[in-house]
């Protein structure tokens, strides 16, 4: 379902900002970068992708938190559910020292 606001008179579907929260194990940073860089390349040219970016938690190196933007959460949920994803996502769960955490927001 697509949530919408409205500006000026008009209808606008609204983004989704999806946070990801990743611990990794040690000695498998450079993995996850190489990794998460493949995700970001196939998920750039994805229908409602608009922007990304990679943190990481300055009291503890081994945690990352991805914040991406969706111009809607069925382009996310696409997203989400591509094999390529799939298959990439599977290859980080292996070298997680948790399982992946993710949340969706829309501004409030």
């Amino acid at each position: 379902m697509i949530r919408f606001f409205e500006k000026r008179g008009r209808r606008t579907p609204m983004t989704v900002r999806i946070i990801i929260d990743r611990k990794v194990k040690k000695g498998k940073e450079s993995d996850f970068s190489k990794l998460l860089r493949e995700l970001r390349t196939k998920a750039i040219p994805s229908k409602g992708y608009i922007s990304g970016e990679t943190l990481r938690a300055l009291d503890d190196p081994y945690n990352y938190i991805v914040i991406t933007t969706w111009q809607s959460l069925d382009d996310w949920k696409a997203w989400e559910k591509h094999p390529e994803r799939k298959k990439i996502q599977a290859k980080i769960e292996k070298i997680m020292a948790r399982p992946t955490k993710t949340k969706i927001y829309v501004h409030a």
